[in-house]
């Protein structure tokens, strides 16, 4: 019987086959819009772990100031470090393998007729380490320049590319940042974009005494970033740099702390949780298309019903039981349903792929949310289904016969 109720649907569907898509329409576009959501949700989310992975699941932030609401969050006092409190780090703390001071400003950069804007940071070069950068052309900044802040530069390759014509020699060359002029010394390996679209090439590396001489006029540090030794746990680096610090900045052990201590893991947690907020927000919003698709099937179906009114009055007469009508039109209003759920999962797996190729993000295909949201389809039908179905079965067999 369930065989026969099925043929019996998939005729109907084809004799109204301009009605049968459009009515199926609402479920595709919502089917469609749940899977892509949430694939491209979880691709983009795995994609912004494996950017934040890269800047290093070893590497801490040191800022001054407690931070109020996680990361990003207002500092209620925010006294900046001194040197000291770099040298203290660096030779009370055998945990860490690299310690660097991270001063940061916009200026535009001047060559001959060129002029570009750009991210100046000043460093030590252990910065190279914690950043995972390495030297493309020329060397690191050398002992005597960092200790003095003689005036040399190490540019990322889009500031080459702003500046320099395509063959010409950075080495040596004199660059100007504000009044005074720079002697590159070398060049960063391009790294490129990262998942945040950041451009990681675009900044020009100055020691740290330069920039504090030149730019900011003043030994005052704002951030300090380190990285821990292998096989050392952060929690334990972390309380190592928390205790140092208090006793360089003399801050009782009962007393709050004037500088936070951030890692990359923490970080990690917090875009992963609020990613996957957004995605399962994104779905659900994409989901309420599909309560549109049900009720534009229902609406049909109560439509197909009167029109069949004649029909369903001479089954009846010639035997056919109200549950063999119910039947009837509850599966074909679930197999309408379902074949829109079908073209729903394609068209959705074809925008997750154009999506993920253009952003240019991991391709994820959950095969759970698309069995999910098949089964989800076909449910819509008979949730929306029963009602026509319903007054198909009871019907008087009589007053069906006498409908025109």
């Amino acid at each position: 019987m369930l065989y026969n109720a099925f043929l019996q649907a998939i005729r109907e569907i084809k004799r109204n086959m301009m009605r049968s898509a459009l009515t199926a329409i609402g479920i595709v576009i919502g089917i469609a819009s749940v899977i892509a959501m949430v694939n491209i949700g979880k691709g983009a989310s795995a994609s912004i772990t494996q950017s934040v992975s890269k800047l290093g699941s070893n590497n801490l932030l040191i800022l001054p100031g407690q931070t109020r609401g996680g990361p990003g969050g207002a500092s209620s006092f925010a006294k900046p470090f001194k040197p000291n409190d770099l040298n203290v780090l660096k030779s009370s703390i055998n945990t860490l393998e690299a310690v660097s001071p991270v001063e940061n400003t916009s200026m535009t950069v001047v060559y001959k007729d060129q002029n570009y804007r750009t991210n100046i940071k000043g460093v030590n070069n252990d910065y190279f380490t914690v950043q995972s950068l390495e030297v493309d052309l020329g060397r690191k900044f050398e002992k005597s320049e960092l200790r003095t802040g003689q005036s040399a530069c190490i540019v990322g390759k889009t500031v080459v590319k702003k500046l320099f014509a395509p063959d010409e020699n950075v080495l040596g060359q004199k660059i100007r940042l504000k009044n005074f002029s720079c002697v590159i010394v070398g060049t960063l390996v391009e790294k490129g974009a990262n998942t945040f679209g950041g451009d990681q090439d675009d900044l020009i590396l100055v020691p740290t005494k330069m920039f504090q001489r030149r730019i900011s006029g003043n030994n005052n540090i704002h951030m300090i970033t380190v990285s821990v030794k292998k096989n050392i746990p952060l929690e334990e680096a972390k309380l190592q740099i928390d205790q140092v610090l208090r006793e360089s900045r003399h801050i009782k052990a009962n007393d709050e702390a004037d500088f936070t201590i951030l890692s990359f893991t923490t970080l990690l947690d917090t875009i992963s949780q609020i990613t996957a907020i957004l995605t399962v927000m994104l779905g659900a919003v994409a989901a309420i298309s599909l309560i549109v698709g049900g009720v534009g099937i229902m609406n049909i179906m109560l439509v197909s019903v009167t029109e069949r009114t004649r029909e369903i009055g001479i089954r009846m007469a010639v035997g056919a039981m109200a549950a063999d009508i119910l039947i009837q039109f509850l599966i074909e209003s679930v197999v309408l349903s379902a074949l829109g759920g079908i073209v729903g999962v394609l068209l959705g797996l074809a925008i997750t792929y154009g999506v993920a190729i253009g952003l240019d993000i991991q391709l994820i295909l959950d095969p759970s949310i698309t069995v999910l949201s098949l089964l989800f389809s076909m449910l819509i039908g008979v949730i929306f289904g029963i009602s026509p179905a319903r007054k198909a079965a009871n019907m008087n067999p009589i007053d069906a016969l006498r409908y025109e």
